[in-house]
């Protein structure tokens, strides 16, 4: 009997000892964390569906919304190569322009993209680089309202897109925007 006590009592001592320390716990901790980093990557980018209103949808698009394609492109970390789902397709003049963030901080140099319904009182006619404007739309953190340069301008059909980082992490929705170069069917 008393053998039996010790042994019970050793027994429990060692799977106590294990206790916090099982080293799935410590993966799954760190792959908590990771996706905690990833998903910083993306949470200043606007997941808003909203589109201006004066936008006008593509009459023709090469992706039809509700299909997919593959993301050619590395505007945020995890997009080249992602498996996308279009969300929106709309016909427009896409601008990279430069900017410092109303927000304070580094300037940020060739962001792509924001479209010509994006910037102030724009009109019809495209900008030509170099020229300042104010920007009106919120994709990322102290984007709106602030002035900008613009790098070069594009007149395409504009994507909004739903995608899976691969570098892992939460999905984005209604990424604003891929112009048609950016993506491909395979």
């Amino acid at each position: 009997m008393n053998k039996q006590l010790i042994f019970l009592s050793v027994a429990t001592m060692i799977g106590l000892s294990g206790c916090g320390n099982d080293p799935s716990d410590e993966n799954q901790s760190n792959s908590n964390e990771h996706a905690k980093h990833e998903e910083m990557d993306h949470s200043s980018h606007s997941s808003s569906g909203e589109v201006p209103k004066d936008l006008k949808e593509a009459r023709n698009p090469t992706y039809k919304v509700g299909s997919q394609a593959f993301l050619k492109t590395d505007h945020m970390k995890g997009m080249d190569g992602a498996k996308a789902t279009i969300v929106g397709a709309y016909d427009t003049t896409a601008y990279a322009i430069s900017y410092t963030p109303t927000t304070g901080g580094k300037r940020v140099e060739n962001h792509k993209w924001v479209i010509q319904e994006e910037i102030k009182d724009a009109g019809e006619e495209t900008f030509a680089p170099k020229t300042e404007v104010t920007i009106v739309a919120d994709h990322m953190e102290g984007m709106d309202g602030a002035t900008a340069e613009i790098d070069s301008a594009e007149k395409t059909t504009v994507y909004m897109v739903d995608y899976m980082p691969t570098t892992g992490g939460e999905k984005v929705t209604n990424h604003k925007w891929v112009t048609e170069s950016e993506l491909s069917t395979k």
